[in-house]
């Protein structure tokens, strides 16, 4: 799957899980389980030990799933990921050297960033979305929507603080994707083995999205 099919596809789902749980075996099964509920995407975060191996293991194993890493702090981990088979590479803040680096393996990247000036910074780097985060902390949805204006062409992730409440409006404020953690990954679905729980979670965002571009595009 190229660069520009990874981003296409992802910006169809709309939705990129956060998985940040604390073993590669709890980490495996959202993944899966995710992918059997319609979100075959995971940004497995490198706080989880053994995350590289997971990535490794579960790239290798489906082809398919869009697997990458999230928390990329510093080159030498983006290496790693990469070289483990991770399609994407994001991080909490802005690392211009990290964001070069997966442009120039042809690998797809997005950044965090906050304020106006990064999010510039981050998208003349290259980024493939900016990943404003976290946008909840300046107003969530008004925060997207009154970034919109000045950056039509920016593709932007809403991450951090999206939950079932506001996820339409960070749509309907120009969002391309949403960046979900703990209310997608239920760690307590996730340590009971849960997949019911997961997958209703699942089924919800997604029928948020499909509604909250309907009523867009209306």
């Amino acid at each position: 799957m190229t660069r520009e099919a990874i981003r296409a596809r992802i910006e169809e789902i709309g939705i990129i899980p956060a998985i940040r749980v604390s073993s590669a075996n709890d980490a495996l099964f959202a993944i899966e389980t995710l992918a059997d509920s319609g979100i075959p995407v995971a940004e497995v975060t490198m706080t989880i030990p053994g995350a590289i191996g997971l990535i490794e293991s579960v790239a290798r194993k489906d082809p398919g799933l869009i697997i990458g890493a999230g928390t990329v702090v510093n080159l030498e981990t983006a290496r790693r990921c990469l070289d483990a088979g991770a399609r994407f590479l994001t991080s909490p803040g802005l690392d211009s050297e990290i964001v070069e680096f997966a442009v120039k393996h042809d690998a797809m990247v997005f950044p965090g960033a906050l304020t106006p000036s990064e999010i510039m910074a981050a998208w003349k780097a290259g980024s493939d979305f900016v990943k404003v985060y976290p946008c909840a902390l300046l107003g969530g949805p008004s925060y997207i929507r009154t970034l919109k204006p000045p950056f039509p062409e920016i593709r932007m992730i809403a991450s951090g603080g999206v939950n079932q409440q506001n996820a339409a409006e960070f749509i309907q404020a120009g969002a391309a994707a949403l960046g979900i953690g703990r209310d997608l990954v239920n760690g307590e679905a996730v340590r009971r083995r849960e997949r019911d729980w997961i997958h209703e979670l699942s089924l919800r965002f997604l029928q948020i999205v499909r509604e909250a571009r309907g009523s867009l595009a209306g």
